[in-house]
């Protein structure tokens, strides 16, 4: 049974989303979990804006 639920894991996938859960975990750990905006089109933009802060401190690093 589990050699059967094994072969229908697509490997690209799946690395794609362990590549998410792991930028995820590193964006909590340095910017908090906490999402301070009350309304949802302000939380959306916090997220955003951290994530992108996040790529570019990504970018510049050496």
């Amino acid at each position: 049974m589990d050699h059967a639920h094994n072969a229908r894991i697509e490997d690209e996938l799946y690395n794609q989303r362990s590549i998410c859960e792991t930028v995820n975990s590193v964006i909590k750990r340095s910017y908090g979990s906490a999402v301070r905006a009350r309304a949802w089109y302000r939380q959306f933009r916090e997220i955003t804006l951290t994530a992108a802060v996040y790529n570019l401190e990504l970018a510049l690093k050496p």
